[in-house]
């Protein structure tokens, strides 16, 4: 009876005016707060990030979760911090190799920005500490400014992604409809009000794992919730509709001569990839005559590629580039081209 009454309130508070702005309780804030950094302090997962206090590191690792997962995040994450330990060793470095050493986390702008922002911290000579700075930096928004800021720097601001969305949308069953822009700001709104000022980096860094852990977009785990007794949804919510996802075949050629592979570079003015190299793309026609040496699935954003990938001889090279098999790594390799590589040697 106790969390039903507690339930009831909060929905009330909150949706007694639709589209006004929400207000919370501060004894239920209070609650919410301890019972979800009780659990993420004994929950949360042991990711190669976590725990850092230096702000160069904590901003690489929010660049690459941006629309990245967390599983991939890791791996590249520790590799990337090996080659450009200090935001001076990234400002130093070549714009083709820190592609190179992004390769295969996709949205490569997020490699371009984070270099132009080393090199503005650099030569500002001081890391920006709170959110106004930090957004003045190439590449970095509200949310990744917040991140920053409140797990480095202990800045009392809210941060508001996907997941997050999900867990307020669910404890506060929103279910009003109002312009985008306003229900973007009822979650920051509501984020800001649940926050811990004292445990900033902490509170999002939970809410984000809740998100992620619990709180899942089709079935949650309400059984293992920590504020499950303080949600109003208790369950699937409603989801949107997402748009079919659309299919594309690609076909490149495999040319190869004395352990090297025949490379080219995507034009700088492309708007997909600027920069990045890849095998040669084929016509179907072109395909028809040639043996394929590989099929493989490939995913860019709302599309899913088929890849073929067939054995060609090395005729009209003139706009490619030779490389050894075993130094193409070293080149700024779009993910599929590096997916492919990666499998020659099994062919």
């Amino acid at each position: 009876m106790r969390g039903g009454t507690r339930t009831h309130r909060l929905r009330y508070n909150l949706f007694n005016m639709p589209g006004a702005v929400a207000t919370i309780k501060a004894r239920d804030a209070a609650s919410f707060r301890r019972r979800l950094l009780r659990w993420f302090h004994k929950h949360q997962r042991k990711l190669p990030w976590r725990g850092e206090s230096d702000p160069y590191r904590i901003l690489v690792s929010e660049i690459m979760l941006q629309q990245t997962r967390v599983a991939v995040v890791a791996d590249r994450y520790r590799k990337f911090i090996a080659q450009f330990p200090t935001a001076e060793r990234l400002a130093r470095a070549r714009e083709r190799t820190v592609l190179a050493a992004w390769s295969g986390l996709g949205y490569y702008r997020r490699a371009r920005a984070l270099h132009l922002a080393a090199k503005e911290i650099v030569s500002s000579g001081k890391f920006p500490d709170s959110v106004a700075e930090l957004m003045a930096l190439p590449g970095v928004g509200r949310y990744t400014a917040a991140a920053v800021a409140s797990i480095a720097f202990g800045e009392p601001v809210a941060v508001v992604d996907g997941n997050v969305k999900r867990v307020l949308q669910r404890v506060f069953a929103d279910c009003a409809a109002p312009a985008v822009s306003v229900a973007e700001e009822r979650y920051w709104d509501l984020a800001a009000q649940l926050l811990d000022k004292r445990h900033a980096g902490d509170f999002n860094q939970a809410m984000m794992e809740l998100g992620a852990l619990v709180c899942l977009p089709g079935q949650p785990l309400c059984d293992t919730c920590p504020v499950a007794a303080m949600c109003v949804a208790r369950g699937p919510v409603a989801r949107k509709k997402r748009d079919a996802r659309r299919k594309a075949i690609l076909r490149y050629a495999l040319v190869r001569r004395n352990g090297s592979v025949l490379l080219q570079e995507r034009p700088l003015q492309s708007s997909l990839m600027p920069g990045m190299w890849e095998l040669p793309a084929l016509a179907a026609a072109q395909a028809r005559y040639l043996q394929p040496l590989l099929k493989l699935r490939h995913s860019i954003t709302t599309t899913d590629y088929t890849v073929f990938v067939h054995a060609a001889t090395g005729k009209n090279t003139e706009n490619g580039r030779w490389v050894p098999l075993h130094s193409a790594r070293r080149l700024p390799l779009t993910g599929l081209a590096r997916k492919i590589l990666e499998r020659i040697t099994d062919v």
